[in-house]
């Protein structure tokens, strides 16, 4: 067939190159290079085939591969080899099957073509080295190696896995930070039913943990006064402020440290992490998502200067005004507050599906590596990828230590610890005996939390 280059003209010779491009060794076969064109399409056919197979049936490992540097440098490159290689392979098979003598303008005509079927194939392989360059970049900027060798199965012997979640609101004209928003996410590791343990900003008299800060506050936390009023959201920069509180712990970790530590006393859950999000920057990530749709059942006024209101209803919120819906107080209290910041966590989590996440993702990545912290290393986060797939499938609950269960000027704290276990035993016993909790169950003592969706409607 190696006469059939002769009878090509440009547009027979540019489809073959096309085909090529589709199907590697498509023109070696048409000019007699037999050899090299089925070699060419065996090496094509497995690397489609093994590509498509990981898409259809091992999503949850690429998940977890999508989080550690060195599979994301070996994706980078990789996306960068295969446009490479199929480069190359375009270029030859024009070489291979271009018309013998064609004429000036057909010559520069094929060119170009040629260029810019090149240029379509390296475009799509091009983002997806960078969409694995900015994952590697975020995945070490926000998540720190760990110190000591990570398990094959970190959950072995753990019931449980217990992260404080923070919403630090750092208001201009205000140093350092409050974290006025902290709640406890318990997850079952084997099963991935999660509850959402809120506590109250405003608990005041916490019982400080073993050890200096129990030392200099034995009857419970007091904070400076007259300057603070001695609340549970002035914990976490009294320990930043006074590095003797955490002895040891380097600046930026004696906070989270000391505010872990002072939760899991008084609740009796071993937090063990915590996620920090900057709400200003929380506020970046959902403009970087194009907004976040949420069900608003009361008027919340809106800005600093109460500029206006968001209306009751369903629709989307921008990155400011979903920040306005879950920190105003305005005509509200605390409590209500915390019931809407569950409401736009949940809303968020299921509203960041594949689609939206890499429309945005470099504006995402941007926003996340400023508005997060966590000491949750590196090393465990392809296990917590797996853990969040049993979550997804699982209803998240919640239960708020609020009045008047709670007095938060005069907390009883034992009650605290034994309402936590009382849920997590229900829990474990049967998840199903929760799903008739109405939204207000958890305000009034009951044992039972409440469905997310039950409460954000």
């Amino acid at each position: 067939m190696a006469g059939n280059r002769s009878r090509l003209n440009v547009r027979s010779s540019l489809a073959l190159t096309l085909g090529s491009a589709v199907l590697w060794g498509l023109a070696h076969l048409w000019v007699g290079r037999r050899a090299t064109g089925a070699a060419l399409m065996g090496v094509y056919a497995i690397i489609v085939t093994s590509i498509t197979a990981a898409l259809v049936t091992a999503r949850p490992e690429l998940l977890s591969l999508a989080v550690q540097p060195i599979w994301l440098w070996t994706f980078a490159l990789g996306a960068l080899l295969l446009a490479a290689v199929t480069v190359a392979v375009v270029i030859r098979s024009y070489q291979l099957v271009r018309p013998e003598s064609p004429t000036a303008p057909a010559r520069y005509l094929s060119a170009v073509a040629v260029g810019l079927l090149c240029a379509l194939i390296v475009a799509p392989m091009a983002y997806a080295a960078r969409l694995a360059y900015l994952s590697q970049r975020m995945v070490t900027s926000v998540f720190a190696e760990s110190a000591i060798p990570i398990p094959v199965d970190p959950w072995k012997g753990r019931e449980r896995l217990n992260i404080l979640l923070i919403g630090a609101d750092a208001a201009a004209g205000r140093p350092g930070v409050r974290t006025d928003s902290m709640t406890v996410a318990s997850v079952d590791t084997r099963t991935g039913a999660t509850i959402l343990f809120s506590l109250p900003r405003n608990l005041e008299n916490v019982p400080m943990p073993p050890g200096p800060a129990h030392d200099r506050f034995p009857y419970g936390f007091k904070g400076e006064p007259p300057y603070t009023p001695g609340m549970l959201n002035e914990v976490f920069q009294y320990a930043e402020d006074y590095p003797a509180m955490v002895p040891g712990a380097a600046k930026g970790r004696r906070g989270p440290a000391l505010l872990k530590r002072t939760i899991s006393d008084f609740t009796g859950l071993d937090v063990t992490h915590y996620v920090m999000v900057d709400m200003f920057g929380f506020a970046k990530i959902i403009d970087a998502m194009g907004g976040v749709r949420l069900t608003v059942k009361d008027p919340i006024v809106y800005g600093r200067q109460n500029e206006g209101l968001i209306q009751p209803g369903t629709r989307r919120l921008s990155g400011e005004e979903a920040l306005w819906f879950g920190r105003a107080r305005t005509y509200s209290d605390d409590y209500v507050r915390m019931g809407r910041q569950k409401c736009l966590m949940n809303a968020v989590t299921k509203q960041a599906d594949p689609v939206t996440v890499l429309k945005s993702f470099e504006r995402l990545t941007d926003a996340a590596k400023n508005a997060v912290s966590t000491d949750i290393p590196q090393e465990l986060l392809p296990n917590l990828i797996e853990l969040s797939e049993k979550v997804k499938s699982s209803k998240i609950r919640s239960f708020q230590f609020v009045p008047p269960l709670i007095d938060t000027g005069n907390p009883d704290y034992d009650l605290i610890k034994r309402k936590v276990g009382a849920v997590l035993a229900r829990s474990a016993g049967a998840s199903s005996a929760t799903s008739g909790s109405s939204g207000n169950a958890h305000r009034h003592g009951a044992d039972r939390p409440a469905s997310l969706d039950a409460i954000c409607g």
